[in-house]
């Protein structure tokens, strides 16, 4: 199979400018090598000299002699970021989300990726059944890394019944593969009750911290179950007695991890330590916030560089109104945050709203599932004040819009208020509630 690969855009003041690339040209091979895909390119221009073969859109072939420095970008921009299709997910995984979503929305949410480059590239979890042992030389060869691996149980009858695939069961050679090879890894359990948990759950991270420090991570995260699991696995939601036993078992393998490699390893998500009424662990523990993604010390975090920065106020008496919104989940960590902010400015009022998850259900209680829909229809009666602060992780990474296809536009004339984009940090936040204007 022959690839093609079209330019969509050249930067300006780059190596590919200055030799007359532009958009629509296609680029065919490098140092006479077909490309496969984004790794080829970002490996194959990493030299001093290359040659590079494109053709015009009139049909005529440029082979085109390129000095520069080793690790110099061309500055090429091409029509698909993975210059290769993606590769869909071949698993029933008893637990994805993607089946529990309702009808009519958008495709894209309903398109199951499992594609090992996207774990390079945007820090996706792959469940590695969909490679082939060229993908694993390939990612060995090129030493890419991290490779984020959706684990979930080592057991191979465990694991193959839970992704519904009978080749599931090779997890453990594929991670020492990697292992051998020097290759950094983290890995995610998506803990199912009565499935994976218990003396399976044990197994798991003892099987995994054989591979530390190599595999630098693991985290734990519930279930997610939303209204709309016609048809599929029964599960069932952890109670707070389930979130302190898998606290338990994690902190005690924390300990024999710090033992063996000075790190703590094996992680339980935010989730756990709220349902279970704990206090989240103390900043160290985090070894670094490297699984802030899966929801492993989001509120920790948050809360240090909240505390941070409300440090370094010092009060005023400025005079307006301000709404917060947040999912169940987060509710009480925001009230008692608000509570901080008024004892330095005692005249702005704060409303924090706690938003139920009514678009996919009430046991989905985290933040970033809020939907457009239930935030207009739970705030429309509210009193909202000078504006609302909107969480950033709501709105689809690369456009404002709302996993119902609600736009921030729409919300925004719906609700008649500013809207404040909170980022993922506490400073922002803290920002977002006092950076209003100050009475006359």
């Amino acid at each position: 199979m022959k690839h093609e690969h079209i330019v969509k855009s050249v930067e300006n003041e780059s190596i590919a400018k200055e030799l007359e690339i532009e958009a629509g040209d296609v680029i065919l091979a490098i140092n006479n090598q077909e490309i496969e895909d984004i790794f080829d390119y970002q490996y194959l221009i990493n030299d001093e000299y290359i040659e590079l073969l494109v053709r015009k859109p009139d049909g005529e072939e440029w082979l085109l002699e390129i000095e520069k420095d080793y690790d110099d970008d061309l500055g090429i921009e091409f029509e698909n970021s993975l210059m290769d299709d993606y590769k869909s997910c071949h698993n029933k995984c008893i637990f994805c989300f993607i089946d529990q979503n309702p009808k009519g929305m958008r495709d894209t949410i309903y398109f199951k990726d499992d594609d090992s480059r996207l774990s390079f590239l945007q820090g996706n979890y792959i469940t590695l059944t969909n490679m082939k042992e060229k993908d694993v030389e390939r990612i060995i060869h090129y030493h890419l890394a991290p490779i984020n691996i959706s684990v979930h149980a080592t057991n191979p009858k465990l694991r193959c019944k839970m992704l519904n695939n009978r080749f599931a069961g090779t997890i453990l050679d594929r991670i020492r593969k990697f292992y051998e090879a020097d290759i950094p890894m983290n890995g995610q359990i998506v803990l199912c009750k009565g499935v994976n948990d218990g003396d399976e759950l044990r197994r798991t991270i003892s099987d995994l911290l054989e591979f530390a420090p190599v595999m630098e991570s693991v985290s734990v995260v519930p279930v997610g179950l939303s209204d709309y699991r016609e048809d599929l696995f029964p599960l069932e939601a952890f109670d707070s007695e389930d979130a302190g036993q898998v606290i338990d078992m994690i902190e005690e393998y924390q300990k024999l991890a710090m033992e063996k490699c000075g790190m703590h390893f094996v992680h339980a998500s935010d989730e756990w330590y709220i349902n279970a009424g704990r206090d989240f662990p103390e900043a160290e523990r985090y070894d670094g916030y490297i699984q802030l993604e899966n929801g492993v010390g989001m509120m920790r975090l948050m809360l240090e560089e909240f505390a941070d920065a409300y440090d370094e106020l010092t009060g005023d008496d400025r005079a307006y109104e301000v709404s917060l919104i947040t999912g169940v989940l987060a509710y009480d960590s925001f009230v008692e945050m608000a509570r901080r902010i008024n004892i330095k400015f005692p005249n702005i009022k704060i409303h924090v709203y706690k938003i139920i998850n009514d678009f996919f259900g009430h046991k989905i209680t985290v933040t970033g599932l809020l939907t457009g829909g239930d935030i207009i229809n739970q705030l429309k009666d509210k009193p909202l004040g000078n504006r609302v602060m909107l969480p950033q992780n709501v709105l689809k990474a690369d456009e404002d819009i709302f996993l119902d296809d609600v736009t921030l536009d729409e919300l925004k004339r719906a609700l008649q208020v500013e809207v404040y984009i909170v980022k993922s940090n506490g400073a922002d936040f803290v920002q977002g509630i006092i950076g209003g204007n100050r009475n006359e």
